[in-house]
């Protein structure tokens, strides 16, 4: 790998997979085979989760408990807080969009990581001039936390689908391996980033709660550096390698006449999708202490936990059939039975909230929740991956249909307050369940740009796609001969090379017959 600034190539390159002989102990025993080179690009949008996640039961702690005087004066706190990271998340994947194409999906990984462990740690000792000086620097952090985590979708995700194509990955399991490695692992870290807030209340108690957010929010670093080892040992994609445009100009506009119409369908489904489901998991505080008006703070965190656990069956069920069913279908399936499922608890709402039944609440939303993740919680990020362009531009088109999901969970986090109060005042039937109308309405509208504008992919579809483009290049006059990295040679080339050494092979035959 080359750093930009570098005129020497650095030898990060993997010692396991291949020659495991020399490798070290630690590398033996968690090397980076084919599979694991997928989870160790993918697996870092587990940050994504735990960031988004856990400002969840600390802001409650904060806006409650540590400084609610503050927030009382200045209400617009309690909208920045939960949002502010949305900002920043966007400014990253659209920035690394560009240094994922043009610099090369490594390098940015690299960046991502080391800029979510910095701020993750800068963020959980935040402190300033007084309440709302502690309250900027949190909001500060945050948003450079969310730069980072942004970062990750067009270079860590779209490595790890690029990675679900090597020739060694069972076609019947790419789809499978890419949804395990990205939205399972923000599934488990909304499940995770609860939990351990809850076992931090436990064991520093009520009399110390700047302890317990301060965690909470600080244990963020520990996943961007346990992986920070194993992506030094990455290489590029070998699609990057052979397709990229690192050492060429990326002709923009054959790439938006050719696929602007799929980018605008995905980017859609995605805005719509976050703009509800981003609100719903940051909310589950909130929205238990509705159902559950007499309990505690660790109740309160206890039922968010739950909730959020409800994601996990949903992601995995998703995983063993999206091969099966394909994205495009998967994801159709999903957004309808969530839609059901939500016209159903807004129905019942009355009735599963009173007293003793509780429990069908929780289970009922989390079943919603679960839907959501099965159909485009998974397949979002596999279409915004593989079908809507080329390797060349992978990057930035993936960053910029993410960019528009995140502002839907900006704008969604930010108006959540006043969407549930324009249903009614607090407490009423319409206020606690016209976001459940709202979003089984979103999910239907999904469904249906999906059928119509986006296609199902099959196995190796960016591959054959990469083809198709060079193709699409060619005979738009675009030179393709500098695609790809150095001493790698593409699809297209390997073909013609192989074509014409056939054909001479065929005319040396035919030249050298002997004289008689």
């Amino acid at each position: 790998m080359r750093l930009p600034w570098s005129k020497k190539d650095v030898d990060l390159e993997p010692k396991t997979g291949d020659d495991p002989k020399d490798s070290n102990v630690l590398e033996r025993k968690m090397g980076l085979s084919k599979k694991g080179a997928i989870f160790a690009a993918g697996a870092s949008l587990f940050s994504d989760g735990y960031a988004n996640a856990s400002i969840g039961p600390a802001g409650t702690i904060i806006k409650t408990y540590i400084y609610p005087e503050t927030f009382k004066n200045r209400p617009v706190n309690a909208k920045l807080l939960p949002a502010i990271a949305f900002a920043g998340i966007i400014v990253g994947q659209l920035s690394f969009g560009w240094i994922s194409d043009k610099i090369g999906r490594k390098f940015g990984m690299l960046l991502c990581t080391g800029i979510v462990f910095v701020f993750s740690a800068l963020q959980a000792a935040s402190k300033g001039p007084g309440p709302q000086g502690t309250i900027n620097a949190l909001l500060a952090y945050r948003f450079l936390v969310g730069v980072g985590i942004g970062g990750e979708y067009p270079t860590g995700s779209v490595a790890a689908a690029e990675n679900t194509e090597d020739p060694d990955i069972p076609k019947k399991s790419q789809q499978r391996l890419f949804v395990l490695a990205t939205n399972t692992m923000i599934d488990f870290a909304f499940v995770i980033s609860y939990f351990v807030c809850l076992v931090c209340l436990w064991i520093f108690g009520m009399n110390h709660l700047n302890a317990v957010w301060r965690l909470t929010l600080g244990l963020g670093v520990v996943p961007p550096l346990f992986l920070f080892y194993f992506r030094l040992k990455m290489r590029e994609p070998e699609a990057y390698a052979k397709h990229s445009m690192k050492n060429t100009k990326i002709p923009y506009w054959l790439i938006i006449k050719r696929y602007w119409v799929k980018l605008a369908a995905v980017s859609a489904t995605w805005f719509l999708y976050d703009w509800i489901t981003y609100p719903f998991g940051l909310y589950a505080t909130p929205i238990t202490d509705v159902a559950d008006p007499n309990g505690t703070l660790y109740t309160s965190i206890g039922w968010g936990c739950l909730i959020n656990f409800f994601y996990v069956p949903g992601t995995l069920i998703g995983a063993f059939v999206v091969d099966w069913f394909g994205p495009k279908y998967c994801m159709i399936f999903g957004l309808c039975c969530q839609a059901l499922v939500g016209f159903i608890l807004s129905g019942t709402y009355n009735l599963l909230t009173e007293p003793g039944r509780i429990a069908g609440f929780a289970i009922l939303y989390g079943v919603f929740l679960g839907f959501g993740e099965l159909g485009p919680g998974n397949c979002l990020g596999l279409l915004a991956s593989k079908a809507i362009g080329p390797t060349a531009a992978r990057g930035q088109l993936y960053g910029i249909a993410a960019a528009v999901g995140k502002i839907g969970a900006f704008i969604g986090t930010y108006t959540f307050p006043q969407i549930q109060a324009s249903f009614g005042p607090p407490g009423s039937y319409g206020n606690n369940t016209g976001i459940f109308w709202l979003g089984s309405g979103l999910a239907v509208a999904s469904a249906l740009i999906t059928l119509i504008f986006i296609p199902n992919i099959k196995p190796d579809a960016m591959h054959n796609e990469d083809i198709l483009f060079r193709e699409y290049l060619e005979a738009n006059g675009f030179d393709t001969s500098s695609m790809g990295l150095k001493d790698t040679v593409s699809d297209v080339e390997g073909n013609q090379i192989a074509h014409h050494g056939k054909a001479d092979k065929e005319g040396l035959k035919t030249t050298t017959a002997p004289v008689l």
